[in-house]
């Protein structure tokens, strides 16, 4: 079987293979039954969300209740979005673990981006320059050519962003490999298409680092925001 559901550096691919054989097959169980309001797949029920009414409406919805302008709305909006999505990964991930019986973190980590593209969230890319290790050292960077948030930005309001706005996808990449490499793991978007850049790019690794990769990386690709 082909590696079609992610992209990622050859020395993992065989892992990533076995992973997409079990999320696929984990997948063709899904069923609808609109009579109960149900969509189950496997012994899970899921549920459908626009991805406008998720990721923009509610920024519009916290600045209007509490009275605040639209910069601080969409910041408090991020903060809430970025951690429910971590919290979401990171369940997700204990789920999946316990399903496939994996134990080495490599393997933990792989159904993670293949369940992302299965379930809408968006088709990752793990560059080469990545060395995710169970420890301090831990570094990924990756892109989500197609992620759902900035698809939503830029489909209400064009490629206007004044900073990347892929939180969810930051934080449920970061709460799905903190689970299974078992250390604490943040991430940050560097990149955004909605911002008219040609990918949406993300860091991760432990908090006490991440601003130094941060820094690294805009360097490298003369980011200058």
């Amino acid at each position: 079987m082909a590696l079609k559901t992610v992209k990622v550096p050859k020395e993992m691919e065989g892992l990533f293979v076995e992973a997409q054989k079990f999320v696929e097959k984990y997948f063709k169980t899904m069923r609808q039954d609109p009579t109960k309001g149900m969509i189950t797949i496997g012994d899970q029920r899921y549920v459908l969300i626009r991805a406008k009414s998720l990721r923009l409406d509610l920024a519009r919805s916290i600045g209007k209740m509490m009275n605040i302008p639209e910069k601080v709305a969409e910041e408090s909006a991020s903060k809430i979005l970025y951690n429910l999505a971590q919290t979401i990964g990171q369940s997700d991930a204990q789920q999946f673990h316990k399903s496939m019986g994996v134990k080495d973190p490599i393997a933990k980590l792989s159904a993670g981006p293949i369940h992302f593209s299965y379930s809408g969230w968006a088709f990752v890319d793990i560059l080469p320059e990545s060395k995710p290790s169970p420890d301090e050292n831990y570094f990924l960077i990756y892109d989500h050519p197609y992620s759902f948030e900035a698809a939503a930005f830029i489909k209400e309001r064009g490629k206007t962003a004044k900073v990347p706005i892929c939180v969810m996808n930051a934080g449920y990449s970061s709460g799905w490999c903190a689970e299974s490499f078992g250390v604490r793991l943040e991430a940050e978007e560097i990149m955004c298409t909605a911002m008219g850049d040609k990918f949406c790019r993300f860091v991760m690794s432990p908090p006490q680092k991440l601003q130094e990769y941060v820094d690294k990386y805009k360097k490298k690709y003369k980011i200058k925001r």
